[in-house]
């Protein structure tokens, strides 16, 4: 009986989602697709074609932007979806912070409708253990679930770990996130000639994708690529 009851608690709670509308999170109108309706969709920040070849940051003009010719970077390329802005920060924050796990369906699909599939393995970026009890969800690795289904990519839920538990890099300058996230990760698994995408939901300095990327290639790694929700800006 004590399986029982909770089973049929969560049926019918998911009978009662399907006969009420919900509310799209951005304009509030009724919505029967999930957490946003179609036009708030489609006015998201889509991230624009002119960018970077390797970071993805907008360019307006070349292949490849002034910081990448001049330190390349560990990784190969970045795939994001969005721009940073409204309303996607609003969401990404929601989604992170405030626990509206329903977001990972949406921000994932996205995603694996704007990545090349061209990569053998993905890995969520890692949270550190108390980072993890402390919000408790990876909110890469959730999305990482949605663009595993969507792409038919293997995930590898367990390869990395973050061994430091490490300040937020939004709380520091840019020009520290290198040094705080440096020896962070650890990686369990052999990835010998495996093309890697580490998926993670922003990217900013790429000081943490690179770290990653840096531990990925000891572990045997051919490329590593990430798929990124959202790209930040240049001021």
């Amino acid at each position: 009986m004590s399986n029982i009851r909770p089973d049929f608690l969560n049926y019918c709670l998911k009978v009662g989602r399907s006969l009420l509308p919900q509310a799209c999170l951005l304009c509030g109108a009724d919505n029967e697709d999930g957490p946003l309706c179609a036009p708030c969709a489609a006015d998201l920040p889509w991230l624009s074609r002119a960018r970077c070849a390797v970071c993805a940051v907008p360019l307006a003009s070349g292949e490849v932007c002034g910081a990448c010719l001049d330190r390349p970077p560990r990784f190969d390329r970045v795939d994001a979806v969005f721009g940073y802005r409204f309303p996607i920060d609003a969401l990404l924050q929601a989604y992170k912070y405030g626990g509206r796990l329903a977001l990972a369906r949406p921000l994932g699909e996205a995603l694996s409708r704007c990545v090349a599939c061209d990569v053998d393995v993905m890995v969520p970026m890692p949270l550190a253990r108390g980072r993890l009890v402390e919000r408790g969800f990876n909110q890469a690795l959730e999305i990482a679930r949605v663009v595993a289904a969507g792409t038919g990519v293997a995930l590898l839920v367990d390869a990395c770990r973050k061994v430091t538990d490490t300040p937020p890099q939004a709380a520091l300058p840019w020009n520290e996130r290198a040094k705080n996230v440096r020896r962070a990760f650890v990686c369990d698994a052999d990835l010998k000639g495996k093309r890697v995408a580490v998926v993670d939901d922003v990217l900013t300095t790429g000081a943490t994708l690179n770290e990653i990327a840096r531990v990925l290639r000891r572990a045997g790694a051919a490329s590593v690529r990430g798929w990124i929700v959202a790209r930040t800006l240049p001021r």
